[in-house]
């Protein structure tokens, strides 16, 4: 099991939340209503199924969270340990034991309670008895508010762990604080470690993958460590040494030659020796990085001697790598991931499952039948064949060389005929025929169709001579067309329309009696006020010849297109309506409104009875229903609600306190 199976923790709520949401269930899954003319085995029903449901919704939270956190004694070893370093590994199961142990108590209580109510000989006696068993259960889980904090805060650091796979090929990276760890992590993988110039930067293990011969590799970058006893060993150390304990990993030993880490090379390797006994059965590669400052060459010979002890010793390999310069990283990565490769493979030869294998395993040894020499058999033609020579004039011409002397390319048009089979050559460049549904479409040209062409183009000719299109300039070839133009003129009508009323509407809003004044009315106006209207009148009554003129001007134009009997010619009934006659007044646009300020319509047609009292009686029957119908709007007046089926929550409150289904009594709860 990895790391990233511990992720998938529910939330643990604290004891007050934990207390709403059980209380507030069993409001909302049981019966809420019971009266004391009840049957009394009826009244003990109801409670003690109270008592029951909250019972067992307290086993239910408490036992998921329980089966949720892990038991620390069933994970890997890794695992185990790094709970123990990061949590206390006491602490936690006495907060798990805490939990199991209330768990039992509620259902003693419920147990208890039920026994009790089994006798309760009234209505008063069987609610006390349920309020007394749901104190006593809200009383234990109040005990347990430190340990359900406790297991919250367990959960969120489980939460931020990086997903670690014990049994995953893995690179571990350990040395001195500040000697490139985080850096070489960075380069070959894509994690993003913080690199500072100051020690103990990384204060938690960090994870990053790669990929080594199409295989899938985990590089873990550790904190740094300190030369000193286990028991002086801060946390951010300890997890260090956790991974080196119990993971299967390839050690890579960071060393920094250039002291520039603030250790010396003598501390440097004191440390490896110390912590020597974690590399057991372990592949180790010794790395001296920051190549690009100081070399092993470059030490004094005594350090010099301390480093290539370390480098001598069984199944050590080194490696000198400069992340600053990118020198040697990837030799390193090669090194390191070949070493633990070889390592997993010869310890599968060493165990017991490599027989069980091999016994299923045969591998078959061809053996000659006879003393028959049997050579490979090569065609002459295959012999004879000479190598391509590009300067031999004589050589086989290619594509390439046509297409050189033609243009090169962009130019050059490759003939994809030239290599057809046919049984006469001159065929190849014949042109293929078109088939459509089977058919030659060559099989449908009229051979006179270019005559006919000419023909008809005079006859265009001939009728535009004469004039026979002039008279005629929205002439249409055919319904289609005629519909097609129709068409355009609706699109256009109906743009000019939208934009006029886009246009009506920024307009500010005007009375109807707004614009109708009189030219005598303005002249007064104007008089009043001390101007001289002589100007605006001149205007005002050449404008109003102009309109008269082209008005009279219209109607000839419509008398000369109409086609009307000679007596309807001679009746001059319709001549009325076409003159302006002095001294009509203009027509009253204002509309007559109501109290109520709604326009009364010109001959309104009255309804033949009032709606409002279909049904009723009489009228004193119809107020009284208004008056009922009043009454029951009132009290979701008064929460503000738009109708019977509005349930906006306008206060805020925890979603499990509304979810879930509704039965009997009201929602109002608690």
């Amino acid at each position: 099991m990895s790391t990233s199976g511990l992720k998938a923790i529910a939330p643990v709520p604290k004891a007050s939340d934990f207390l709403d949401i059980v209380l507030s269930k069993t409001q909302r899954k049981t019966p809420t209503v019971i009266h004391k003319n009840f049957k009394i085995s009826r009244i003990r029903n109801f409670y003690m199924r109270k008592v029951k449901f909250t019972q067992d919704s307290f086993d239910e939270k408490l036992g998921a969270i329980l089966e949720e956190f892990p038991i620390i004694d069933d994970l890997h070893p890794f695992l185990s340990s790094l709970l123990n370093v990061l949590y206390d590994k006491n602490h936690y199961k006495l907060a798990l034991g805490q939990l199991r142990t209330a768990r039992h108590l509620i259902d003693q209580v419920a147990k208890d309670y039920v026994r009790l109510l089994k006798f309760g000989d009234s209505l008063y006696r069987c609610k006390q008895l349920k309020r007394a068993a749901l104190g006593r259960m809200a009383t234990i889980m109040k005990r347990q508010n430190e340990a359900l904090e406790f297991l919250e805060e367990v959960r969120k650091h489980i939460s931020r762990l990086p997903a670690i796979d014990p049994t995953a090929r893995t690179l571990l990276i350990c040395g001195y604080p500040n000697v490139g760890k985080s850096s070489f992590i960075n380069k070959v993988t894509r994690a993003d470690v913080d690199v500072q110039p100051y020690a103990f930067t990384t204060k938690s293990l960090f994870v990053g993958h790669l990929d080594h011969r199409y295989m899938r590799w985990q590089v873990i970058d550790t904190p740094g460590i300190l030369d000193h006893p286990l028991e002086e060993m801060n946390n951010i150390e300890m997890q260090s040494i956790t991974a080196l304990a119990h993971l299967k990993a390839c050690i890579l030993y960071f060393m920094d030659l250039s002291e520039q880490c603030g250790y010396s090379v003598e501390a440097q390797c004191q440390l490896f020796h110390s912590i020597k006994p974690l590399f057991a059965n372990k592949p180790c590669v010794l790395v001296l990085n920051k190549a690009d400052v100081a070399r092993l060459d470059d030490l004094a010979p005594e350090r010099r001697a301390m480093v290539e002890e370390i480098i001598n010793a069984e199944g050590m390999r080194h490696v000198q790598v400069s992340c600053y310069t990118d020198e040697g990283v990837m030799t390193l990565k090669t090194t390191a991931c070949d070493a633990l490769l070889e390592h997993r493979v010869d310890a599968k030869l060493k165990g017991n499952k490599v027989n069980a294998i091999l016994n299923r395993l045969h591998v078959a040894q061809p053996k000659p039948r006879d003393d028959v020499v049997r050579a490979p058999f090569i065609p002459e033609a295959v012999k004879e064949r000479k190598k391509f020579d590009k300067n031999d004039p004589n050589r086989r011409r290619l594509e390439r060389d046509i297409e050189l002397e033609e243009g090169g390319a962009g130019v050059y048009n490759i003939n994809l005929k030239k290599n057809y089979m046919l049984a006469n050559e001159e065929w190849k460049n014949d042109i293929m025929p078109e088939i459509m549904d089977g058919k030659n479409i060559a099989d449908f040209i009229d051979p006179d169709i270019l005559e006919k062409l000419d023909a008809l183009e005079r006859e265009e000719e001939k009728l535009e001579a004469e004039g026979f299109y002039d008279g005629e300039s929205d002439m249409t070839d055919s319904d289609d067309e005629r519909e097609a133009v129709e068409a355009k003129a609706a699109r256009e009508k109906k743009l000019i329309s939208q934009n006029t009323k886009k246009a009506m509407k920024n307009r500010a809003l005007l009375p109807r009696t707004a614009g109708l004044r009189t030219l005598s009315e303005l002249t007064t106006e104007m008089t009043k006020a001390g101007l001289d209207p002589s100007r605006i009148q001149e205007r005002a009554e050449m404008l109003a010849k102009v309109q008269g003129a082209k008005r009279k001007r219209e109607r000839e134009e419509a008398e000369a297109e109409m086609d009307v009997d000679e007596d309807m010619e001679q009746d001059g009934e319709g001549e009325g309506e076409w003159m302006d006659v002095d001294g009509d007044e203009a027509p009253k646009l204002k509309r007559a409104k109501a109290n109520s300020g709604a326009v009364i319509a010109k001959n309104a047609r009255q309804p033949r009875s009032n709606r409002q009292l279909a049904g009723m009686r009489d009228e004193a029957q119809a107020s009284k229903a208004v008056k009922l119908r009043n009454l029951g709007q009132r009290e979701r007046n008064m929460h503000a609600r738009a109708g019977e089926s509005d349930r906006a929550i306008k206060v805020k409150m925890p979603k499990h306190l509304f979810a879930g289904k509704r039965k009997m009594g009201k929602t109002d709860r608690r």
